[in-house]
Protein backbone atom coordinates (compact mmCIF):
# COMPACT_ATOMS: atom_id res chain seq x y z
CA UNK A 1 0.00 0.00 0.00
CA UNK A 2 1.04 3.63 -0.16
CA UNK A 3 2.66 5.40 2.85
CA UNK A 4 0.33 7.09 5.02
CA UNK A 5 2.16 10.49 3.59
CA UNK A 6 2.02 9.67 0.14
CA UNK A 7 -2.02 8.58 0.44
CA UNK A 8 -2.78 11.82 2.40
CA UNK A 9 -1.19 13.88 -0.44
CA UNK A 10 -3.51 11.44 -2.93
CA UNK A 11 -6.59 11.95 -1.10
CA UNK A 12 -5.77 16.21 -0.69
CA UNK A 13 -5.52 16.17 -4.79
CA UNK A 14 -8.32 14.20 -5.66
CA UNK A 15 -10.23 16.27 -3.40
CA UNK A 16 -8.40 19.72 -5.09
CA UNK A 17 -9.05 18.26 -8.61
CA UNK A 18 -12.39 16.28 -8.18
CA UNK A 19 -14.34 17.16 -10.83
CA UNK A 20 -17.55 19.94 -9.64
CA UNK A 21 -20.34 17.61 -11.28
CA UNK A 22 -19.33 14.65 -8.09
CA UNK A 23 -21.47 14.75 -5.16
CA UNK A 24 -21.23 13.08 -1.94
CA UNK A 25 -23.82 10.48 -1.03
CA UNK A 26 -24.82 10.22 2.60
CA UNK A 27 -27.76 7.65 2.17
CA UNK A 28 -27.42 4.36 4.54
CA UNK A 29 -27.72 1.89 2.53
CA UNK A 30 -27.74 -2.41 3.75
CA UNK A 31 -25.61 -3.54 0.38
CA UNK A 32 -25.44 -6.85 0.91
CA UNK A 33 -26.25 -9.68 3.65
CA UNK A 34 -22.58 -10.18 4.77
CA UNK A 35 -22.25 -6.67 5.76
CA UNK A 36 -21.32 -6.95 9.50
CA UNK A 37 -21.52 -4.09 12.47
CA UNK A 38 -18.22 -2.08 13.08
CA UNK A 39 -16.76 -3.70 15.20
CA UNK A 40 -13.87 -1.83 17.78
CA UNK A 41 -10.89 -3.86 16.64
CA UNK A 42 -9.93 -2.53 13.14
CA UNK A 43 -9.20 -5.30 10.28
CA UNK A 44 -5.45 -6.04 10.38
CA UNK A 45 -3.57 -3.62 8.16
CA UNK A 46 -2.07 -6.36 5.77
CA UNK A 47 -5.68 -7.44 4.85
CA UNK A 48 -7.00 -5.80 2.09
CA UNK A 49 -10.59 -5.04 1.42
CA UNK A 50 -11.28 -5.74 -2.09
CA UNK A 51 -14.39 -5.15 -4.72
CA UNK A 52 -13.98 -6.71 -8.02
CA UNK A 53 -15.95 -5.14 -10.66
CA UNK A 54 -17.55 -7.04 -13.51
CA UNK A 55 -17.39 -10.24 -11.19
CA UNK A 56 -19.40 -12.48 -13.11
CA UNK A 57 -17.35 -12.51 -16.62
CA UNK A 58 -14.72 -15.12 -17.02
CA UNK A 59 -12.11 -13.50 -14.21
CA UNK A 60 -13.91 -12.10 -11.59
CA UNK A 61 -15.28 -15.47 -9.48
CA UNK A 62 -11.71 -17.32 -9.85
CA UNK A 63 -9.84 -14.74 -8.47
CA UNK A 64 -12.31 -13.59 -5.51
CA UNK A 65 -11.60 -17.21 -4.79
CA UNK A 66 -8.02 -16.97 -4.63
CA UNK A 67 -7.83 -13.68 -2.94
CA UNK A 68 -10.57 -15.02 -0.19
CA UNK A 69 -8.06 -17.92 0.74
CA UNK A 70 -5.42 -15.54 0.95
CA UNK A 71 -7.56 -12.76 3.00
CA UNK A 72 -10.73 -13.88 4.29
CA UNK A 73 -13.73 -14.52 2.79
CA UNK A 74 -15.58 -11.41 3.82
CA UNK A 75 -12.72 -9.58 2.92
CA UNK A 76 -13.37 -9.95 -1.41
CA UNK A 77 -16.78 -8.17 -2.05
CA UNK A 78 -17.73 -9.51 -6.03
CA UNK A 79 -20.08 -7.31 -8.16
CA UNK A 80 -21.92 -7.16 -11.36
CA UNK A 81 -24.91 -5.98 -12.74
CA UNK A 82 -26.05 -9.46 -13.62
CA UNK A 83 -28.22 -12.10 -11.53
CA UNK A 84 -25.22 -14.51 -9.87
CA UNK A 85 -25.53 -18.31 -9.59
CA UNK A 86 -26.77 -19.70 -6.43
CA UNK A 87 -22.93 -21.04 -6.28
CA UNK A 88 -21.64 -17.84 -6.11
CA UNK A 89 -23.73 -15.60 -3.98
CA UNK A 90 -23.32 -18.02 -0.98
CA UNK A 91 -19.78 -18.36 -1.71
CA UNK A 92 -19.06 -14.87 -0.33
CA UNK A 93 -20.44 -11.25 -0.64
CA UNK A 94 -22.01 -10.37 -3.83
CA UNK A 95 -23.18 -6.79 -4.21
CA UNK A 96 -24.98 -5.00 -7.97
CA UNK A 97 -22.52 -2.32 -9.22
CA UNK A 98 -22.95 -0.42 -12.13
CA UNK A 99 -20.09 0.83 -13.67
CA UNK A 100 -21.72 3.70 -15.11
CA UNK A 101 -23.56 4.62 -11.46
CA UNK A 102 -20.65 6.65 -9.91
CA UNK A 103 -22.69 7.68 -6.94
CA UNK A 104 -23.35 3.93 -5.98
CA UNK A 105 -19.77 2.62 -6.50
CA UNK A 106 -18.53 5.79 -4.17
CA UNK A 107 -20.85 4.27 -1.53
CA UNK A 108 -19.92 0.14 -2.10
CA UNK A 109 -16.15 1.55 -1.60
CA UNK A 110 -16.77 3.95 1.26
CA UNK A 111 -19.60 2.05 3.33
CA UNK A 112 -16.98 -1.19 2.87
CA UNK A 113 -13.73 0.14 3.59
CA UNK A 114 -12.51 -0.96 0.12
CA UNK A 115 -8.74 -0.53 -0.27
CA UNK A 116 -8.23 -2.60 -3.32
CA UNK A 117 -10.27 -2.34 -6.57
CA UNK A 118 -9.97 -4.77 -9.25
CA UNK A 119 -12.22 -3.51 -12.32
CA UNK A 120 -12.80 -6.60 -14.59
CA UNK A 121 -16.03 -4.63 -16.28
CA UNK A 122 -15.53 -4.45 -20.28
CA UNK A 123 -17.12 -5.31 -23.04
CA UNK A 124 -14.51 -7.66 -25.23
CA UNK A 125 -13.36 -7.39 -28.85
CA UNK A 126 -15.37 -8.76 -31.04
CA UNK A 127 -18.42 -7.72 -28.90
CA UNK A 128 -17.72 -4.34 -28.83
CA UNK A 129 -17.22 -4.00 -32.61
CA UNK A 130 -21.01 -4.89 -32.90
CA UNK A 131 -21.61 -2.58 -30.56
CA UNK A 132 -19.23 0.49 -30.41
CA UNK A 133 -21.50 3.44 -28.49
CA UNK A 134 -22.16 0.53 -25.34
CA UNK A 135 -18.15 -0.25 -25.44
CA UNK A 136 -18.01 3.45 -25.27
CA UNK A 137 -20.01 3.65 -22.21
CA UNK A 138 -18.73 0.97 -20.41
CA UNK A 139 -14.80 0.56 -21.23
CA UNK A 140 -14.18 4.47 -21.25
CA UNK A 141 -17.22 6.31 -18.89
CA UNK A 142 -16.73 3.40 -16.60
CA UNK A 143 -12.99 3.46 -16.67
CA UNK A 144 -13.23 6.96 -15.70
CA UNK A 145 -15.67 6.73 -12.88
CA UNK A 146 -13.51 4.12 -11.30
CA UNK A 147 -10.20 5.85 -11.49
CA UNK A 148 -11.59 9.11 -10.22
CA UNK A 149 -13.06 7.04 -7.12
CA UNK A 150 -9.73 5.27 -6.46
CA UNK A 151 -7.67 8.15 -6.67
CA UNK A 152 -10.49 10.24 -3.95
CA UNK A 153 -10.26 7.21 -1.78
CA UNK A 154 -6.65 5.81 -2.13
CA UNK A 155 -7.00 2.54 -3.86
CA UNK A 156 -4.81 0.65 -5.09
CA UNK A 157 -5.60 0.09 -8.13
CA UNK A 158 -5.66 -3.20 -10.86
CA UNK A 159 -6.90 -2.74 -14.65
CA UNK A 160 -6.55 -5.27 -16.87
CA UNK A 161 -5.28 -4.51 -20.48
CA UNK A 162 -5.26 -7.20 -23.25
CA UNK A 163 -3.42 -8.78 -26.40
CA UNK A 164 -5.94 -5.99 -28.12
CA UNK A 165 -4.12 -3.09 -27.02
CA UNK A 166 -1.70 -3.46 -29.70
CA UNK A 167 -1.82 -3.57 -33.30
CA UNK A 168 -0.52 -3.80 -37.30
CA UNK A 169 1.67 -1.22 -36.52
CA UNK A 170 3.24 -3.16 -33.30
CA UNK A 171 6.18 -5.73 -32.91
CA UNK A 172 4.12 -9.10 -33.73
CA UNK A 173 7.19 -11.64 -32.88
CA UNK A 174 7.48 -10.36 -29.75
CA UNK A 175 5.51 -7.47 -28.35
CA UNK A 176 7.62 -5.90 -25.71
CA UNK A 177 5.80 -3.77 -22.70
CA UNK A 178 6.78 -0.72 -24.71
CA UNK A 179 6.36 0.31 -28.48
CA UNK A 180 3.70 1.58 -30.99
CA UNK A 181 0.41 -0.07 -29.82
CA UNK A 182 -2.56 2.34 -32.30
CA UNK A 183 -5.06 -0.64 -31.95
CA UNK A 184 -8.08 -1.28 -34.37
CA UNK A 185 -11.19 -2.23 -31.89
CA UNK A 186 -12.67 0.02 -29.53
CA UNK A 187 -11.79 -2.39 -27.08
CA UNK A 188 -7.88 -2.12 -27.65
CA UNK A 189 -8.20 2.05 -27.91
CA UNK A 190 -10.28 1.83 -24.89
CA UNK A 191 -7.59 -0.08 -23.00
CA UNK A 192 -4.75 2.31 -24.35
CA UNK A 193 -6.30 5.17 -22.79
CA UNK A 194 -6.61 3.39 -19.25
CA UNK A 195 -2.88 2.47 -19.39
CA UNK A 196 -2.04 5.99 -20.52
CA UNK A 197 -4.52 7.53 -17.68
CA UNK A 198 -3.29 5.47 -15.08
CA UNK A 199 0.11 6.05 -15.80
CA UNK A 200 -0.33 9.50 -15.78
CA UNK A 201 -2.61 9.75 -12.65
CA UNK A 202 0.15 7.42 -11.01
CA UNK A 203 3.18 10.22 -11.43
CA UNK A 204 0.85 13.23 -11.47
CA UNK A 205 -0.96 12.61 -8.39
CA UNK A 206 0.59 8.80 -6.74
CA UNK A 207 -2.10 6.88 -7.77
CA UNK A 208 -1.34 2.94 -6.94
CA UNK A 209 -2.19 2.16 -10.37
CA UNK A 210 -1.68 -1.48 -11.88
CA UNK A 211 -1.78 -3.34 -15.01
CA UNK A 212 -1.18 -6.21 -16.93
CA UNK A 213 -1.69 -6.89 -20.70
CA UNK A 214 -3.39 -10.31 -20.49
CA UNK A 215 -2.98 -12.93 -23.50
CA UNK A 216 -6.01 -15.03 -24.24
CA UNK A 217 -7.12 -16.60 -21.25
CA UNK A 218 -8.45 -20.57 -21.38
CA UNK A 219 -10.95 -21.41 -18.47
CA UNK A 220 -13.33 -24.49 -18.39
CA UNK A 221 -15.07 -22.50 -15.47
CA UNK A 222 -17.01 -20.22 -17.54
CA UNK A 223 -18.56 -20.44 -21.61
CA UNK A 224 -16.75 -17.89 -23.89
CA UNK A 225 -17.72 -14.37 -24.05
CA UNK A 226 -17.05 -12.81 -27.32
CA UNK A 227 -13.45 -12.40 -27.58
CA UNK A 228 -11.28 -12.78 -30.62
CA UNK A 229 -9.29 -15.66 -28.19
CA UNK A 230 -12.07 -17.47 -27.60
CA UNK A 231 -11.86 -20.15 -29.94
CA UNK A 232 -9.48 -21.69 -27.79
CA UNK A 233 -12.29 -22.17 -25.35
CA UNK A 234 -14.76 -23.19 -27.13
CA UNK A 235 -12.71 -26.08 -29.31
CA UNK A 236 -12.18 -28.18 -25.85
CA UNK A 237 -16.43 -28.14 -25.25
CA UNK A 238 -16.99 -28.94 -28.83
CA UNK A 239 -14.19 -31.56 -28.98
CA UNK A 240 -16.07 -33.56 -26.22
CA UNK A 241 -19.73 -32.47 -26.83
CA UNK A 242 -19.50 -33.45 -30.68
CA UNK A 243 -16.05 -34.26 -31.84
CA UNK A 244 -16.09 -31.32 -34.11
CA UNK A 245 -15.08 -27.82 -33.80
CA UNK A 246 -15.23 -25.15 -36.15
CA UNK A 247 -13.00 -22.54 -36.14
CA UNK A 248 -13.22 -18.83 -37.02
CA UNK A 249 -9.57 -18.20 -37.29
CA UNK A 250 -7.23 -19.54 -39.79
CA UNK A 251 -5.34 -22.74 -38.52
CA UNK A 252 -2.62 -20.64 -38.97
CA UNK A 253 -3.31 -18.06 -36.63
CA UNK A 254 -0.77 -17.59 -33.91
CA UNK A 255 -1.86 -15.97 -30.47
CA UNK A 256 -0.58 -15.76 -26.64
CA UNK A 257 -2.34 -17.31 -24.62
CA UNK A 258 -2.72 -18.38 -20.90
CA UNK A 259 -4.51 -20.59 -18.62
CA UNK A 260 -6.89 -19.10 -16.26
CA UNK A 261 -4.82 -20.58 -13.16
CA UNK A 262 -1.57 -18.94 -14.18
CA UNK A 263 -3.70 -15.57 -14.68
CA UNK A 264 -5.35 -15.85 -11.38
CA UNK A 265 -1.79 -16.51 -9.78
CA UNK A 266 0.09 -13.65 -11.88
CA UNK A 267 -2.02 -10.94 -10.82
CA UNK A 268 -2.34 -12.10 -7.51
CA UNK A 269 1.38 -11.84 -7.12
CA UNK A 270 1.33 -8.44 -8.82
CA UNK A 271 -1.19 -7.21 -6.69
CA UNK A 272 1.24 -8.16 -3.59
CA UNK A 273 4.47 -6.79 -5.37
CA UNK A 274 5.81 -4.13 -3.48
CA UNK A 275 6.24 -0.62 -5.58
CA UNK A 276 9.78 -0.89 -4.89
CA UNK A 277 9.83 -3.91 -7.09
CA UNK A 278 8.02 -2.26 -9.82
CA UNK A 279 9.88 -0.51 -12.62
CA UNK A 280 6.35 -0.09 -15.03
CA UNK A 281 2.99 0.26 -14.12
CA UNK A 282 1.87 -2.04 -17.21
CA UNK A 283 3.10 -5.27 -17.58
CA UNK A 284 2.90 -7.88 -20.50
CA UNK A 285 2.67 -11.43 -19.12
CA UNK A 286 3.09 -14.62 -21.47
CA UNK A 287 2.63 -18.41 -20.99
CA UNK A 288 2.21 -20.44 -24.12
CA UNK A 289 1.73 -19.43 -28.08
CA UNK A 290 0.10 -21.37 -30.72
CA UNK A 291 -2.29 -22.03 -33.40
CA UNK A 292 -5.79 -23.01 -33.65
CA UNK A 293 -4.07 -26.62 -35.65
CA UNK A 294 -1.47 -26.90 -33.20
CA UNK A 295 -3.69 -26.88 -30.38
CA UNK A 296 -5.89 -29.01 -32.43
CA UNK A 297 -3.29 -31.69 -32.48
CA UNK A 298 -2.74 -31.67 -29.22
CA UNK A 299 -6.03 -32.45 -28.44
CA UNK A 300 -5.55 -35.42 -30.51
CA UNK A 301 -3.13 -36.97 -28.56
CA UNK A 302 -6.25 -37.34 -26.10
CA UNK A 303 -9.13 -37.37 -28.50
CA UNK A 304 -8.09 -38.79 -32.00
CA UNK A 305 -10.58 -38.54 -33.83
CA UNK A 306 -11.45 -34.62 -33.36
CA UNK A 307 -12.20 -33.00 -36.76
CA UNK A 308 -11.58 -29.65 -37.30
CA UNK A 309 -12.89 -27.48 -39.92
CA UNK A 310 -11.60 -23.22 -40.66
CA UNK A 311 -14.71 -20.99 -41.68
CA UNK A 312 -12.39 -17.28 -40.99
CA UNK A 313 -14.46 -14.59 -39.67
CA UNK A 314 -13.34 -11.58 -41.30
CA UNK A 315 -13.54 -9.44 -38.13
CA UNK A 316 -12.23 -11.84 -35.89
CA UNK A 317 -9.51 -12.57 -38.46
CA UNK A 318 -8.96 -9.63 -38.98
CA UNK A 319 -8.53 -8.47 -35.28
CA UNK A 320 -5.89 -11.52 -35.10
CA UNK A 321 -4.02 -10.72 -38.08
CA UNK A 322 -3.58 -7.01 -35.86
CA UNK A 323 -2.33 -9.00 -32.66
CA UNK A 324 0.80 -9.86 -31.29
CA UNK A 325 1.80 -13.46 -31.82
CA UNK A 326 4.09 -13.84 -29.17
CA UNK A 327 4.40 -11.40 -25.78
CA UNK A 328 7.95 -10.30 -24.27
CA UNK A 329 7.51 -10.39 -20.48
CA UNK A 330 10.99 -10.10 -19.60
CA UNK A 331 10.23 -7.03 -17.25
CA UNK A 332 7.49 -8.61 -15.44
CA UNK A 333 9.91 -11.82 -15.12
CA UNK A 334 12.80 -9.50 -13.89
CA UNK A 335 10.91 -7.22 -11.59
CA UNK A 336 8.47 -9.12 -9.75
CA UNK A 337 9.43 -12.66 -10.30
CA UNK A 338 6.53 -13.73 -12.73
CA UNK A 339 6.63 -17.71 -14.21
CA UNK A 340 3.84 -19.26 -15.84
CA UNK A 341 2.98 -23.04 -14.93
CA UNK A 342 1.12 -24.17 -18.00
CA UNK A 343 2.45 -24.99 -21.30
CA UNK A 344 0.20 -26.49 -23.99
CA UNK A 345 0.44 -30.32 -22.89
CA UNK A 346 -0.61 -29.06 -19.41
CA UNK A 347 -3.00 -26.79 -20.64
CA UNK A 348 -5.01 -29.27 -22.74
CA UNK A 349 -5.14 -32.13 -20.03
CA UNK A 350 -6.35 -29.90 -17.20
CA UNK A 351 -8.85 -28.72 -19.47
CA UNK A 352 -10.62 -31.90 -20.86
CA UNK A 353 -10.66 -32.84 -17.63
CA UNK A 354 -11.95 -30.26 -16.25
CA UNK A 355 -15.01 -30.11 -18.81
CA UNK A 356 -15.33 -33.87 -18.59
CA UNK A 357 -16.33 -33.22 -14.71
CA UNK A 358 -18.54 -30.33 -15.42
CA UNK A 359 -20.19 -32.96 -18.17
CA UNK A 360 -20.42 -35.49 -15.50
CA UNK A 361 -22.13 -33.19 -12.75
CA UNK A 362 -24.45 -32.00 -15.41
CA UNK A 363 -25.25 -35.71 -16.27
CA UNK A 364 -24.43 -34.84 -20.09
CA UNK A 365 -22.03 -37.42 -22.48
CA UNK A 366 -18.54 -36.43 -23.00
CA UNK A 367 -16.64 -38.50 -26.47
CA UNK A 368 -13.93 -40.19 -25.30
CA UNK A 369 -12.10 -40.43 -28.73
CA UNK A 370 -14.87 -42.55 -30.78
CA UNK A 371 -14.83 -41.14 -34.29
CA UNK A 372 -17.53 -38.61 -35.61
CA UNK A 373 -20.59 -40.37 -36.77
Amino acid sequence: MLPGWLCQVCRNRARWHHLPSRFFSWSPRQISRWNKPESTESSPPENPRVLITGGLGQLGVGLAQLLRKQYGTDNVILSDVKKPPAEVFNSGPFVYADVLDYKNLRELIVNNRITWLVHYSALLSAVGEANVALARQINITGLHNVLDLALENCLRLFIPSTIGAFGPSSPRDPAPDLCVQRPRTIYGVSKVHAELMGEYLHHKHGLDFRCLRYPGIISADTQPGGGTTDYAVQIFHDALRTGHFDCYLRADTRLPMMHIGDCHRATLEFLQASECQLSLRTYNIAAVSFTPEEVAQEIRTHLPHLRVTYTPDLVRQTIADSWPMRFDDSNARRDWGWKPVFGLPELVTDMLGAIREQRAREDLPAREGLPVS
